[in-house]
């Protein structure tokens, strides 16, 4: 595997670029009392693009990502941008954790100190990780694949290459949306190399067989896949876009940074723990900061390709067949629609199944802390 570092270095042309397409945003005209309520809230958005192009400071935020130890690796025709931070303690295990969209490696940047010296974060020695962070490919610095048929399956085949050749034979794997079905699939292909499984969001494309040797659906799961029905028809229109037809969505978010943010806002007020307000649970830079990754790398169409190749290749199961490394799952209130542990059950070894008091979607930005302390609490039996 070829290795090299990276640091993140925008160009000054792109940075005024950028502050010159905001300043000339063709806005639209709002409806009284519209709000949130039919996408994002142009009032929030005008105020988030005045502080995008005049007080966000892109070169602080670099200089605070370039801390991070980070890599371009190539493995076979694709490459890898990932951070790879060496845990401090006696025994570090080594843990790959997978962001999801509209995230970026960036989600993490609070969790890996937490995660690989805990014993400077209130945490024990013991408990330290030797944790990767790749980007997915299409992904900020990890280049878009060039052809069809790169979704979170072969993904998670790159990801065990990158582990083998980062000298890791064994290791954890955690993940979040989209992340969570590569981690799941690492689990599924190669459980030999997973010791297990962290999960805070189930793979929405996860489907138990239901045959006749299978328990009935309870009164629990059937409330589960009633909440997903309906959460489907009320916010799931990006979904379908994104699965079906996203190349003409894909280009006028990649010619407008104004769009691009509305497209990305939009999900981050919907499934954070905010109670309404965005900043209650992301603060304005951290938010910046990810939609410039997708801005800068000119990543947004390439982004939304796994909807396209995890729609090929969901993840169903056949009478039998099952995930067999231990996982642990940690549900987070304001999360998207999450099974109850029977459902999970069917299919996967459950031996950590943890309610959070707070958090939503995005739990490595919003709740750092307590994701790390479940992710700890889940690997300490099986180090």
């Amino acid at each position: 595997m070829e290795l090299q570092p990276f640091k993140i270095a925008i160009p000054d042309a792109a940075i005024a670029d950028l502050h010159d397409r905001l300043r000339r945003t063709r806005w639209l005209h709002d409806i009284e009392g519209q709000g949130w309520s039919e996408g994002t809230d142009l009032r929030f958005l005008q105020a988030l693009l005045a502080h995008w192009a005049d007080g966000f400071d892109w070169r602080a935020q670099e200089a605070q990502l370039n801390q991070l130890p980070q890599y371009i690796a190539r493995i076979g025709e694709q490459t890898v941008h990932f951070v790879h931070q060496p845990g401090t303690g006696p025994a570090p295990l080594p843990l790959i954790l997978t962001h999801g969209w509209p995230g970026s490696f960036v989600e993490m940047q609070r969790l890996i100190p937490l995660l690989a010296d805990p014993a400077s974060h209130g945490g024990d020695a013991a408990d330290a990780f030797h944790v990767v962070v790749p980007s997915l490919p299409g992904f900020a610095f990890s280049p878009a694949p060039t052809h069809k048929g790169v979704g979170p399956y072969e993904v998670a085949g790159l990801w065990a290459e990158l582990m083998t050749g980062l000298g890791y034979e064994t290791f954890g794997t955690q993940g979040g949306d989209l992340g969570a079905g590569v981690s799941t699939w690492l689990g599924r292909r190669f459980p030999e190399q997973v010791m297990g499984i962290h999960l805070n969001y189930v793979p929405g494309s996860y489907r138990p067989p239901l045959n006749r040797d299978q328990p009935p659906i309870s009164e629990e799961e059937q409330a589960f896949l009633d909440c997903g029905a309906t959460f489907a028809e009320t916010e799931g229109a990006y979904a379908k876009v994104h699965g079906t037809k996203p190349q003409s969505l894909a280009i006028g978010l990649n010619d407008s940074p104004a769009g691009l943010a509305a497209w990305i806002v939009e999900k981050f007020q919907a499934w954070t723990d905010c109670s309404g307000d965005l900043q209650h649970a992301v603060t304005l830079d951290a938010l910046l900061t990810n939609i410039s990754l997708y801005w800068f790398t000119g990543s947004i169409g390439s982004s939304l390709r796994p909807y396209v190749e995890g729609r090929a290749r969901p993840l169903t199961f056949a009478a039998g067949e099952r995930v067999l490394p231990p996982t642990g799952v940690a549900l987070f209130p304001a999360e998207l629609p999450m099974p109850p542990r029977s459902w999970v059950e069917r299919c996967f070894d459950v031996q950590r199944w943890t309610t959070l008091p707070k958090g939503g979607h995005f739990a490595a930005m919003e709740q750092p802390q307590l994701l790390a302390e479940d992710i700890r609490a889940f690997f300490r039996p099986l180090r």
